[in-house]
């Protein structure tokens, strides 16, 4: 179930949408009801150059046990 980004057509508002695989449905503008809205290129979709594909792009930090036990 991934999240979105839209911006509505008619007042430039941006925002997210939780969109579930069986929604027919375009989502509608939280400010003003317009249902023209367009699909944004989130930036979690982009890859920089020479990132291989499989990789994320992303190497979380080591976890360190904490010092309270």
């Amino acid at each position: 179930m991934p999240i979105f980004e839209y911006q509505c057509k008619a007042c430039c508002n941006q925002f997210e949408q939780l969109v579930f695989s069986s929604d027919t449905e375009s989502p509608v503008c939280p400010v003003c009801n317009c249902s023209d809205v367009e699909k944004l290129m989130s930036a979690g979709a982009v890859r920089p150059h020479g990132i291989p594909t499989g990789s994320g792009g992303f190497q979380p930090p080591a976890c360190k046990p904490s010092a309270g036990g």
